[in-house]
């Protein structure tokens, strides 16, 4: 199984910050955010290679990885000249990616949770599913996506940052995809999984909720909160 860590963003929220630090590497009790990410990748033996698409102060980020992890022969860097999207970005890197179940994260959350658990729940996930979302409870449902869910864990339907939400179970923005998501965006040419993916899939998506910890660190306000609350396993 590979996985892709979506790690190109600007950040534009967490300025002046993210001025002269890309978003992935903002420090978290003294550690970088994308260190928490590969750490968790490589605590399951069932990922054989990390692929970590840079665009924003790409040069920083690369040079970070290759002071932190200089032995690990299991990262590879996908630089980007311009902007591809959440799904761009998998579409680009499919002929590397074919055939094979990915995990995809949204590498500018700050998140703990068991990688083994949650690919465990995706391969015991209802017949006729071919994605597996994970899910946290949020504290702000109006500025995430809010999911309903069926009996069996299926998500029927998300509403993307609206007004009264229908409940407090939101997307995590990480997700192990069957190759025949992969094929769709491929066919399809789509952009952007949120908006574009998951609609297409509803009924097919299974869900997995994270119950230790997860928060997107995007504002001033969320990242000051995160430094104070997170306890890393």
């Amino acid at each position: 199984m590979k996985a892709v860590l979506l790690a190109a963003g600007i950040g534009s929220r967490l300025r002046p910050l993210t001025n002269t630090m890309p978003k992935c590497l903002v420090p978290i009790q003294g550690k970088a955010l994308l260190d928490y990410w590969l750490e968790m990748m490589f605590a399951t033996k069932q990922i054989d290679e990390v692929l970590i698409n840079l665009y924003y102060l790409k040069d920083m980020v690369a040079n970070h990885v290759s002071e932190k992890w200089p032995n690990e022969e299991r990262i590879t860097l996908c630089a980007e000249l311009e902007l591809q999207g959440t799904a761009g970005t998998l579409k680009a890197l499919h002929k590397h990616l074919i055939d094979e179940q990915l995990i995809v994260v949204h590498a500018d959350n700050l998140s703990d949770f068991d990688m083994d658990a949650f690919i465990q729940s995706h391969q015991s996930r209802p017949s006729g599913c071919l994605m597996t979302m994970m899910l946290f409870k949020t504290d702000s449902p109006s500025s995430c996506g809010i999911v309903e869910l069926s009996h069996d864990g299926r998500v029927l339907n998300m509403h993307e940052k609206v007004d009264n939400p229908p409940g407090d179970l939101a997307n995590g923005a990480v997700y192990i995809f069957e190759p025949e998501i992969l094929d769709w965006i491929v066919k399809h040419g789509v952009t952007d999984i949120s908006a574009q993916v998951i609609p297409a899939f509803h009924g097919k998506i299974y869900s997995w909720l994270n119950d230790v910890y997860h928060r997107d660190i995007g504002t001033p306000e969320s990242y000051a909160l995160a430094q104070k609350e997170f306890k890393h396993l």
